[in-house]
């Protein structure tokens, strides 16, 4: 049991990758709590363990993955919400607790990581029926499974990053979730994944502080960046201006900023003072970067130019993912709740809706 709940703490502590009995469902299994917070929040409690959120092809679904709780609750759940709502309009109930979450092209397709077990599960959007699984064979020296975390879906391929030390990368066929190569020596946990139409490339952080460039082409690393050099650094999420060619690079935990460089030569532009750095999101429309801060329980809106903190929103305790709507006029934010010594919730998670006009 210690080392299970080892794993459960680093796959917490990282929160911001064939079908088995698998049940849907069309109507919430609990009472909705949906209720403004303020002038343009709504905020909505909806289950223990929120992690990432995907969006519907057409704007008209929002997908918010879940492991539900840790303390005899077996197996997870995808709920689908309506976005402008943020009430529940279908959930698929999973043998396998959810953590991350990509969506195909397409939007036929959500993938969803099952970090503890080490796996990736595909459900048809349509009729929210599991359609496939990858389980991966890997184990750690205490013989548990490689933690599955984050997804990036690509060019048919479905990238899958490992949460150990060495780490990897398992590139899955996204149709068939059949297995097509490893990328290997890449470092300590894989976290952020990034693929930039601009210069091709796909970016990958890791918990030592190293932002690696591959190309999907050949599935090779070409770059390891180290842009703090020798200082502690667990790298998390990525974000691109692809008109300036910045990347944004979190850092929740060791910097506790987030770091601003060149997308050509992984050169530090700028260090943000801003704290510890969780979730980011760059957002196009409004030149505006957004920051949720885990550990102080807020989110920053900030001018993409400047860097000067336009807006900061309180949403206490634990903001964690986000996720930009496609006018870039809402975004979408999980906030988890404080966690018990037992690993378990203190209450339910939710789901935020800032209307950004």
């Amino acid at each position: 049991m210690k080392l299970k709940l080892s794993l459960i703490a680093l796959a917490l502590a990282l929160g911001g990758c064939a079908a088995h009995g698998t049940s849907t469902a069309q109507t919430p299994p609990r009472a909705e709590k949906t209720a403004p917070a303020a002038e343009n929040i709504v905020k909505r409690e909806l289950a223990q363990g929120l992690y990432e959120m995907a969006p519907g092809a057409k704007g008209d679904a929002l997908y918010v993955a879940s492991s539900e709780g840790f303390k005899d609750v077996q197996g997870g759940a995808v709920y689908k919400l309506d976005p402008a709502t943020l009430k529940t309009t279908g959930v698929t109930y999973t043998d396998l607790k959810d953590f991350a979450a990509a969506i195909s092209p397409d939007g036929s397709t959500l993938y969803v990581s099952n970090t503890l077990d080490g796996g990736v599960t595909a459900i048809n959007t349509a009729d929210g029926k599991v359609r496939g699984r990858a389980l991966f064979p890997e184990r750690n020296e205490k013989g548990l499974p490689y933690g599955a975390r984050q997804l990036l879906v690509h060019n048919d391929n479905l990238y899958v990053g490992a949460v150990a030390d060495p780490a990897l990368i398992w590139v899955l066929d996204a149709k068939t979730l059949k297995l097509k190569t490893r990328i290997k020596n890449t470092g300590k946990w894989m976290t952020g994944f990034h693929y930039s139409e601009a210069t091709g490339r796909i970016y990958v952080a890791n918990g030592g502080g190293e932002l690696l460039v591959i190309n999907p082409r050949t599935n090779r690393i070409e770059h390891r960046w180290k842009p703090l050099g020798d200082k502690p650094a667990l790298l998390l999420n990525i974000a691109e201006d692809r008109d300036t060619g910045r990347l944004f690079v979190t850092d929740n935990s060791k910097a506790k900023t987030t770091l601003v460089l060149d997308i050509h030569s992984g050169k530090v532009i700028k260090q943000l003072d801003v704290g510890d750095s969780l979730g980011v999101v760059f957002n196009p429309k409004r030149h505006e970067i957004y920051i949720a801060q885990r550990e102080s329980g807020k989110v920053l809106s900030l001018d993409a130019t400047s860097y000067a903190v336009k807006k900061s929103w309180d949403l206490k305790p634990n903001p964690n993912s986000l996720l930009l709507s496609a006018d870039g006029q809402t975004l979408f934010v999980t906030v988890k709740q404080s966690l018990n010594k037992d690993h378990s919730a203190s209450g339910l998670d939710s789901v935020v809706r800032i209307a950004l006009n």
